[in-house]
């Protein structure tokens, strides 16, 4: 059984818990914090679990020399890289008041610490798991400090070998038993081909001892739903108010509709995995007491006849006899009572013939 643990107040995580769905508002908020506001509220409204952010102090995530480079994308917000990363960050009181606004909604809020400086400020605003995005993933001194705060963790693994997340695993075990590891492809919008979904299960197989989860940045919510079916305890998706909005996140992101269509259906799958125990179930006697077969005499079989193979046959019969699978047992046992041809075969008539075994 995967490790369980709690990653916010109250809502554990892994084993049989249900699925952990992150809403990734990301950027995607334009730099403006009504529409933060708006998408933390849609995120409630669609059933997410958490409204999640990325905090970047630019002066220690880029050198100079990055931020002043020239960025002429149509989704810029400036004409350096500097200028348009500064549009889009959200200022420390900007955050506590998006912070106190998921709480008067209903909604866990968290960010993703994109430098170590970013990881001191989420740490003193007291965000209840600490996100690991996948460019830091490999950043080994960030994951130990990130580790040793002692807060739950969520860990990306996108453009990084399993190699890599061995070490990630080590290294974050060392300080912090409480972290997932997210299947991640880091491509915009994520084409299917590169989702690579079957790393699930192999990271299940290295990892037994934590949750293992996803993070999509594909279109739609077809791929998501396979992720939750494969038994991904966390699911993160970029969130939108508009896909067409200036933001290479955009394309890649679910709008509300899609957002609440992704919730349901993970709920849908997770009661549809059930428990693995294969048994008839109380809503197939009804098709079993109709459709289920038995065993049946092909000729007239006097009493005190021992019966062999070719005297039995498999029918629907009324009443049910001795449950089909069984019909073997039957060879070399007598039956205690004339049985007529195209009977049932009855336990009470069959000596040696435990009446209670299972069907």
């Amino acid at each position: 059984m995967p490790l369980t643990f709690e990653l916010c107040p109250g809502r554990m995580i892994g084993g049989n818990h249900p699925c952990f769905i992150i809403a990734e508002i990301g950027q995607n908020h334009q730099g403006d914090v009504e529409i933060a506001k708006k998408m933390i509220k849609m995120a409630k409204d669609c059933g997410a679990d958490c409204a999640k952010f990325q905090k970047s102090e630019l002066e220690f995530k880029f050198n100079k020399q990055a931020l002043e480079r020239p960025y002429t994308s149509p989704h810029s917000w400036g004409k350096t890289y500097g200028e348009h990363k500064r549009h889009l960050e959200l200022s420390h009181d900007a955050y506590r008041e998006l912070q106190e606004y998921a709480q008067e909604v209903g909604i866990f809020f968290t960010a993703s610490g994109m430098d170590e400086m970013a990881v001191e400020f989420l740490h003193e605003l007291n965000v209840p798991f600490m996100k690991v995005g996948s460019g830091d993933t490999n950043n080994f001194p960030y994951l130990e400090q990130t580790a040793k705060k002692g807060r739950p963790m969520v860990v990306s693994s996108g453009m990084q070998s399993m190699e890599t997340m061995r070490r990630v695993y080590q290294t974050v075990k060392k300080h912090n038993e409480n972290f997932a590891i997210l299947q991640c492809t880091s491509a915009y919008p994520l084409v299917a081909e590169d989702v690579n979904l079957r790393v699930i299960t192999e990271y299940q197989k290295e990892f037994p001892d934590i949750p293992i989860g996803y993070s999509g940045h594909e279109s739609g919510i077809t791929i998501s739903i396979a992720a939750a079916a494969l038994g991904a305890k966390v699911i993160e998706r970029h969130i939108t108010l508009d896909k067409t909005w200036k933001g290479s996140d955009h394309s890649a992101s679910l709008v509300p509709d899609e957002l609440a269509e992704l919730v349901r259906s993970i709920r849908v799958v997770e009661r549809a995995l059930g428990s693995g125990i294969k048994r008839m179930l109380p809503c197939e006697k009804a098709c079993h007491d109709k459709l289920g077969k038995s065993v049946v005499a092909k000729v007239k079989i006097p009493k005190g006849t021992v019966l062999s193979l070719d005297m039995l046959g498999v029918k629907v019969a009324e009443p049910m006899g001795v449950a089909a699978q069984d019909i073997f047992q039957l060879v070399g046992k007598a039956v205690t009572e004339d049985v007529d041809e195209d009977v049932s075969v009855t336990p009470q008539v069959v000596e040696g013939y435990s009446k209670t075994r299972c069907r």
